[in-house]
C-alpha cells in the first residue's frame, strides 16, 4: 500500500464535491498508484485496462482484471476490487455500466489528457459532452507539492540514479561499446534500489529491477538528443552523454539525471559549449525559491543562451514524480508560482546539428529558501 492514498482519495472526494462531479473514472496507470497504491503489469497495450472509481463520497472501486486481482488485492488499501475476464460478460464495460447504473451517478470526471481512446469512447457513449468533466487540472494540482514521504522516496531514487552514473563512468574506456556502458549503470542502478527497498520498507511489490531503455550517445551521434545505445565502440576524443529520465524508476517515482563525459580529451569548441550549459543550468537553479513564477527560471537560463548567441531553447526544466511530466514546467507561459515541496527536473542543454551536443541535467526539491538535490553528483567537465 502507498502510504497517505487514502488521505489522498478523500481530499480528491472534497474536489469533486466543489466541481459538483459524481464520480471519477480513473485510467492512467500514474494516477491510479497515486490514490489507490497500486500498479499493475497489464494495460491498454494488450487490451487489458485497470480502471479506479472514486465517487464524490464513499470507498471507491478498482476493476482489473481477474489475473490482476490476487495482485491488487495485497497492494492496495481500496476493499471493493471487481475484476473481469478477457470475452466473458462485455468484460470491463459490464462492471462500469453496472456500477454507474446502481450508483445512479450523473456526471463523470475523466483525465482528458491520459485516458485511452478505447475507454474514453465508451465513457463518451454513457455520458453526455456536458456532462463530462476534465479533472487532469484537479489530480496534477494535488500532485504538483509533495509530501515528506514523497521527498524521502525520490532523494532514494536519486541515490539509484547516482549508483548507475558511478556504475557507468567506470565503464567507459576506449573500445568498450555503448550498450555495456547502459548494462553497467541498470545493474548497479538495480542492485542499489533493492539495497534500499531491504533496508527500510521490508517485503513488498516493488521490484528493485531498472528497465526501460537509456538514453546514451557518443561520438558524433550527441547532436541526436535522445539515441539509445548502440554497438558503437567508445574512441579517444569522443563525447559520451547519458540521460538517466527514462531509467531512473524507484518504487514508481521517475526523475530526471543527464552528465556528460568526455574521453581522453575534450575540443576547445565542445568544452566552451558545455560551460555555457553549465552556466544556463545554474543560472535556472539560482532562480529557484518559492513564490517565483515558473517562466522565470526558464527566462534566467534563456538569457544565459541569448547572451552566448544562441536563440529559442526547449524548456528548463519539468516537474517530476509519479510520473515523467507533472505540473509544473519551467518553460514560457507557465506562471505557477514555487512552493517548497515542488519537485523538478533541471537542465541545461545545447545542440549543435550536425556536430555534438552539451546537456547537463538534476532532479531538486524546492525548499523554504532555494533547492536541494535529489541527484547530487559532479557536473563539472571531466575527461575520463
Amino acid at each position: 500500500m502507498q502510504d497517505n492514498s487514502g488521505e489522498r482519495v478523500l481530499e480528491f472526494q472534497r474536489r469533486l464535491a466543489d466541481e459538483k462531479i459524481d464520480m471519477a473514472l480513473i485510467h492512467d496507470p500514474d494516477s491510479i498508484f497515486y490514490l489507490a497504491g497500486f500498479w499493475g503489469y497489464l494495460g491498454m497495450e494488450f487490451g487489458r485496462p485497470t480502471i479506479l472509481i472514486v465517487p464524490q463520497s464513499g470507498p471507491p472501486t478498482l476493476v482489473t482484471p481477474g489475473m490482476e486481482a490476487e495482485m491488487a488485492a495485497s497492494m492496495t488499501w481500496v476493499e471493493d476490487i471487481r475484476e473481469w475476464t478477457d470475452g466473458i460478460d462485455g468484460e470491463w464495460r459490464t462492471l462500469l455500466e453496472n456500477l454507474i447504473e446502481s450508483s445512479k451517478y450523473q456526471t463523470a470526471g475523466v483525465e482528458n489528457s491520459k485516458i485511452h481512446p478505447t475507454v474514453f469512447n465508451w465513457v463518451k457513449h454513457k455520458f453526455s459532452e456536458s456532462n463530462r468533466k476534465d479533472i487532469s487540472g484537479i489530480l496534477s494540482d494535488m500532485r504538483m507539492v509533495k509530501s515528506p514521504e514523497e521527498i524521502d522516496t525520490m532523494r532514494r531514487a536519486g541515490q539509484v540514479a547516482v549508483a548507475m552514473c558511478e556504475a557507468a563512468v567506470e565503464t567507459i574506456a576506449e573500445g568498450v561499446p555503448e550498450y555495456e556502458i547502459s548494462l553497467a549503470a541498470l545493474n548497479a542502478g538495480t542492485r542499489r534500489a533493492a539495497e534500499l527497498i531491504g533496508t527500510k520498507n521490508g517485503p513488498s511489490h516493488f521490484s528493485p529491477m531498472i528497465h526501460n531503455l537509456q538514453v546514451l550517445q557518443s561520438g558524433p551521434n550527441l547532436s541526436m538528443v535522445h539515441g539509445r545505445p548502440t554497438l558503437r565502440r567508445i574512441e579517444k576524443g569522443d563525447p559520451i552523454y547519458m540521460c538517466f529520465c527514462p531509467f531512473t524508476l524507484f518504487k514508481q517515482i521517475k526523475l530526471g539525471f543527464d552528465r556528460e563525459f568526455f574521453v581522453g580529451r575534450v575540443s576547445d569548441e565542445h568544452a566552451k559549449i558545455y560551460a555555457i550549459a553549465l552556466e544556463a543550468q545554474a543560472a535556472a537553479l539560482a532562480m529557484i525559491r518559492p513564490g517565483i513564477p515558473a517562466e522565470e527560471v526558464h527566462f534566467a537560463s534563456l538569457a544565459v543562451y541569448q547572451k552566448a548567441g544562441f536563440g529559442i531553447c526547449y524548456r528548463t526544466g519539468r516537474g517530476v514524480g509519479y510520473s515523467f511530466l507533472e505540473k509544473p514546467e519551467f518553460k514560457d507561459g507557465d506562471k505557477t508560482p514555487l512552493q517548497a515541496g515542488m519537485t523538478f527536473a533541471v537542465d541545461g542543454g545545447i545542440t549543435i546539428p550536425g556536430k555534438f551536443g552539451a546537456r547537463v541535467g538534476d532532479s531538486i526539491v524546492v525548499t523554504e529558501d532555494g533547492f536541494e538535490y535529489l541527484t547530487p553528483y559532479p557536473k563539472d567537465l571531466r575527461i575520463l
